[in-house]
């Protein structure tokens, strides 16, 4: 399924790391009745919570030789090998000493391993290999202002991939057949027809393509035989976001589609490719089809998951069932399978629940019952720590629509752990990013890290927020601003009438679509939150337009349909209407922005343009801006330095637990333009700082 969103990834944006010995001032809530409240627990550093993992994104190899993952390397994240049974020797392979490496993957070239990195959060990211008997990586698309995509990497031919590049046309991807060894590219398609997207077999043939429509819809596609392509699927635009190719078997036998067309919530739909017949392979009447599990060799779907208010899964191939039933015994949380041996007789398994950050498992199928072997954890440091659980809500909106939420208490406000608020706290509404995208159950750095400095943290999903079949994402077409704000008031109100908040402290924080929705908060309903963090939120949806990467121009229809055209005049007046910057003399409460310089996607003159509107009208802001990070904060320093101003803002602003800046400006680039002042210790901290500008 597409996602059309402004953040790439909630924790790209929200990612944050912290150090320092831990130090409080005044616990926030009280007690209504007049006793005293519970005692809160030991305060956890931020860099425990938001410092680099220790080993992350642990695969294995496909000859099942070896085990991967990411590591700090002298504070920057790159990629470490070992033999599988041998963990003790493993070794860097990869030597990344600015932003780090997050993405990588195995090719099936022995020995050969694939990993992309951008610029500055530029998001132009180069597709690199590595060999990791030694040697450097080698930029497999050296060519500037490009964007790599990956299309292929098979079995079959181990010695290629498959990459779509935009360098020819920037709002489009040619795709080309790139060697490993000498990084020659071949080209396989020049994509001279606006083609968004394109499914290849294993033997790297186009099979499939996909294009959008002038009316928001989209086509999908097959070679007409003639050099060109016919429509094989109508998509109309209400199913755009819910409906597209979802893969193929590796025999080219079976094409698998999500599916919403003739239904709400997406089902996952396999077509003989021969004879054409569809049939329902996976449906939830609750939720869309979450992830898929498919053969490392066949590529056939073996399970399936859907999350409404938990994610769950379903065995589809009766022979892995009890491999499933088995993680299942890991514990509550959710364990899923995050890399298989080529032979399917290894698995790495990532486990994980609320309160229970990330832990590895290698898992062996054997020729009967599955051995479980526990590896480490992403975040050790964590263990034995005051982590809270976070419950799942279904709270009402004002016109019928249920509103799946989560809410996270502080251990003090909820003694005997049932979900339920002991006495009214503060609370930080945390509102994701998309606004095509969902929140849902597990661990959540940012939710622990705000109920340990005692605040309740209440995720909503509103109208638009994907997974919840497609009436409620189209319910918010036309919404920004309006309805789609009003399910999060609705949540708001929710917390205060159920004894979770008073109305007097709530806070809105939220990153790209969140930060806008922060913004809107701040000018549409000023009455509502007491402050307010945004983090790369657009300002001005008409200059955001006017701003979007040129690769965007594929799905800029549905942009166009879902907020606002401002080819019409009645479009551009709903832009203009539905812009912060437009209603910026209603801002009374204190604000705090963070954005980075390189972001294409929510440019820093979004930021700009209300700091500068606000600073003209004498309204007090904070502004703290990063000149190498793009649409969030990757490199850990930034994310630390960020953190340690947004925790003493919110400590003024609601009363919480604040660990001091101390320190934790090291290594970062952080730049305060206005309002350094409004933050207890920042001016300080800013004046012993030295800056560190890397990309």
């Amino acid at each position: 399924m597409r996602r059309l969103v402004l953040v790439s990834a909630v924790a790209l944006a929200l990612t944050a790391c912290g150090g320092g010995e831990s130090t409080s001032t005044t616990p926030a809530g009280s007690d209504a009745a007049g006793s005293a409240p519970a005692q809160p627990p030991e305060l956890i550093p931020r860099d425990t919570l938001f410092g680099n993992p220790e080993r992350a994104n642990v695969q294995v190899s496909p000859d099942g030789q070896h085990l991967s993952w990411i590591a700090p390397v002298d504070g920057v994240l790159n990629v470490w090998v070992a033999p599988i049974g041998e963990l003790d020797k493993a070794r860097a392979v990869t030597a990344d000493k600015a932003r780090g490496i997050r993405q990588y993957f195995w090719s099936y070239k022995p020995g050969t391993l694939l990993f992309m990195r951008d610029t500055g959060g530029d998001e132009d990211f180069h597709l690199y290999s590595v060999d990791v008997a030694g040697g450097e990586p080698r930029d497999l698309t050296p060519f500037p202002k490009t964007r790599a995509l990956v299309y292929g990497v098979s079995h079959k031919h181990p010695d290629a991939v498959l990459v779509g590049m935009n360098d020819r046309n920037t709002s489009w991807h040619d795709l080309y057949r790139v060697d490993l060894a000498s990084g020659q590219r071949t080209l396989v398609e020049r994509n001279d027809d606006d083609i968004a997207g394109y499914v290849v077999d294993a033997d790297y043939g186009v099979r499939y393509a996909q294009r959008s429509r002038a009316d928001g819809g989209t086509d999908l596609l097959e070679p007409d035989g003639k050099g060109g392509w016919q429509v094989i699927e109508e998509v109309p635009f209400e199913d755009y976001l819910s409906t597209g190719f979802a893969g193929m078997t590796t025999d080219g036998s079976t094409l698998y589609l999500n599916e919403s067309r003739g239904r709400d919530t997406t089902a996952l739909v396999a077509i003989d490719t021969a004879s054409k017949k569809k049939t329902v392979v996976f449906e939830d009447p609750r939720a869309d089809i979450q992830e898929t599990l498919t053969h490392p060799q066949t590529g056939v779907v073996q399970a399936a998951a859907s999350e409404y208010l938990r994610e769950e899964w379903k065995a589809i191939d009766a022979s892995i069932a009890a491999d499933l039933q088995k993680l299942d015994g890991i514990g509550p949380g959710t364990a899923s399978v995050a890399s298989r041996s080529f032979d399917d007789r290894t698995w790495i398994v990532a486990y994980s629940a609320a309160e229970t950050p990330v832990e590895y498992y290698r898992y062996d199928r054997g020729d009967g019952e599955g051995t479980l072997t526990r590896l480490f954890s992403a975040r050790p440091a964590l263990e034995g720590k005051p982590l809270v659980p976070q419950w799942p809500q279904e709270i009402p909106s004002r016109d019928g629509k249920t509103l799946v939420s989560y809410l996270t208490l502080p251990k003090e406000a909820d003694a005997n752990n049932d979900g339920k608020a002991d006495q009214p706290v503060p609370m930080v509404l945390l509102v994701h990013g998309g606004p095509w995208a969902r929140d849902g159950y597990g661990y959540s750095g940012w939710n622990q890290w705000l109920a340990n400095r005692g605040y309740a943290v209440l995720q909503v999903n509103y109208r638009g927020s994907t997974g919840f079949g497609k009436s409620f994402v189209n319910a918010s077409e036309g919404q920004w601003s309006k309805a789609m704000h009003d399910d999060l008031i609705d949540g708001v109100e929710w917390a205060v009438s159920n004894g979770v908040t008073t109305r007097e402290n709530v806070a809105i924080m939220g990153g790209s679509y969140g930060g806008y929705a922060t913004l809107v908060g701040m000018t549409f309903t000023p009455d509502v939150f007491k402050c307010g963090v945004d983090i790369v939120g657009p300002s001005n949806l008409v200059t955001l337009f006017e701003t979007f990467p040129a690769y965007w121009a594929s799905f800029m229809e549905q942009w166009y349909r879902r907020v606002g055209d401002p080819r019409t005049e009645a479009g551009m007046q709903a832009l203009v209407q539905a812009s912060p910057i437009t209603h910026v003399d209603n801002i009374k409460k204190p604000l705090l922005i963070g954005q980075g310089a390189n972001d294409p996607r929510v440019v820093q003159a979004e930021s700009d343009q209300i700091v500068e509107a606000m600073k003209a009208k004498n309204i007090p802001v904070t502004y703290v801006l990063f000149p190498d990070e793009g649409h969030g904060f990757a490199r850990p320093e930034n994310s630390k330095a960020f953190n340690a101003v947004t925790e003493g803002f919110l400590g003024t602003c609601l009363g919480g637990r604040v660990q001091p800046i101390g320190g934790d400006f090291t290594g970062s680039s952080i730049t305060v333009p206005t309002g350094a002042g409004d933050v207890p210790g920042l001016a300080e901290a800013l004046q012993a700082h030295t800056q560190e500008v890397k990309k």
